[in-house]
């Protein structure tokens, strides 16, 4: 009686174990199928544009630096005028090294958070879409940018915490549109740099 008693409680324990065994072998499969993942992945993506974000705005920025000095300026001329919205005035003919460095970090830290809408939407709806296309968007996008930037915001806002409409007046048109522009298509050329591959597609281009 006893032995029959063991052997069944043998069986049960078998039976639980068995049990056990087949939901780690199916929490195991699940695993396996959520990673790597195998659609957009978002987070990646957001990563990515940050950092194509500060190459494309190294970019605007060299461009501005270049061309300030064709004309004769200062070549920080454009992080000296956007220093007018935290300094006032007073930032125009800023000389100080450490705070016009620490200026660019800021420019270059702005580029960052704009680079992630700009390559969302180029990798998630344009991912496939020809090179004229992808040019005309973020020509657009980044137009838009500076509409929003220049006279949503800041045409408004720094008159209302500073006093003065420093940015809006001092850069001409010409100037800030040409920025955005070398932004926005900076982000562009380098786009595919920040694309996630999912293992079936990358197998699938492998192959051919």
């Amino acid at each position: 009686m006893v032995e029959d008693e063991r052997l069944a409680e043998i069986e049960r324990l078998r039976n639980r174990l068995a049990e056990l065994e087949a939901e780690v072998d199916r929490i195991g499969r699940r695993k396996e199928r959520a990673w790597p993942p195998r659609t957009y992945y978002t987070t990646y993506h957001v990563l990515a544009g940050m950092v194509l974000g500060l190459i494309g705005a190294a970019s605007s920025l060299l461009f501005n630096v270049v061309g300030a000095l064709m004309f004769g300026k200062h070549p920080l001329e454009l992080i000296r005028v956007y220093l007018t919205f935290p300094l006032g005035e007073r930032a125009l003919s800023l000389e100080n090294s450490f705070t016009l460095a620490a200026g660019c970090c800021l420019y270059l830290g702005t580029g960052m958070i704009g680079g992630i809408p700009f390559h969302l939407i180029l990798s998630r709806y344009f991912s496939r879409s020809s090179f004229g296309v992808r040019f005309l968007v973020a020509s657009v996008l980044a137009i838009g940018v500076w509409l929003i930037n220049f006279y949503g915001v800041l045409y408004w806002l720094q008159p209302a915490l500073i006093g003065g409409r420093w940015i809006v007046e001092r850069i001409p048109v010409l100037v800030a549109v040409l920025t955005h522009l070398v932004f926005g298509w900076t982000l562009l050329l380098v786009d595919q740099w920040g694309r996630y591959i999912p293992p079936a597609e990358y197998a699938e281009e492998g192959g051919r």
